[in-house]
């Protein structure tokens, strides 16, 4: 019986220091020599100090900004701690009112926009931290942000495209633009 105790022992330590230690340390290695940006969170940097990832969306609201799509996570948006949707079905009144309310303040922050409002400017994605919306939405943005900040639509529309990511490979997924960045390139052209 003592031999067994010994064998268990001696199978959990080398376990433990294989898989607890030198497999995490080794793939943590090899992210960063492979994919060190990834591997940090894919950060965005402005003038020497993060402002936020490519990976993990952030709320805009003000109307001279694109607005990122809403987010659901709790117990605040953008919370990439708590990864998460709201878990509403299409006939729940409170994702209803949520939508309206969405809805409400796009027409409130330009109301002069008669556009359907695409879709992904007032539902939440499944993890709640989506940091891109589609070209429909940011088109849908444009002459918004362009007269607030006195900028010709053609200028907004050009970073519009040059923000544009295409399908991965051509055709998996759809095209989409990361929100941090188009604001950021919009503060650029001051």
């Amino acid at each position: 019986m003592l031999k067994q105790i010994r064998i268990a022992i001696f199978s959990t330590v080398v376990a433990t220091v294989l898989l607890g230690l030198l497999y995490p340390l080794a793939v943590t290695v090899l992210a960063q020599v492979l994919f060190p940006n990834q591997a940090n969170g894919s950060l965005i940097y402005k003038e020497g100090k993060a402002v936020g990832s490519r990976l993990i969306g952030q709320p805009f609201d003000d109307p001279k900004f694109f607005w990122s799509r809403p987010s659901a996570t709790g117990p605040v948006p953008y919370n990439g701690a708590a990864s998460s949707g709201s878990n509403q079905g299409p006939t729940n009144p409170a994702l209803l009112k949520a939508v309206q309310d969405r809805i409400d303040a796009l027409h409130k922050a330009d109301p002069d926009n008669k556009e359907p409002v695409p879709v992904d400017l007032v539902t939440a994605s499944g993890s709640g931290l989506d940091p891109h919306i589609s070209p429909a939405s940011a088109q849908y943005q444009l002459k918004r942000v362009a007269r607030v900040r006195n900028i010709s639509e053609q200028t907004i529309a050009d970073l519009i495209e040059k923000h544009t990511q295409g399908r991965f490979l051509g055709m998996i997924g759809e095209p989409a633009v990361n929100v941090l960045e188009l604001n950021l390139a919009l503060e650029a052209i001051k």
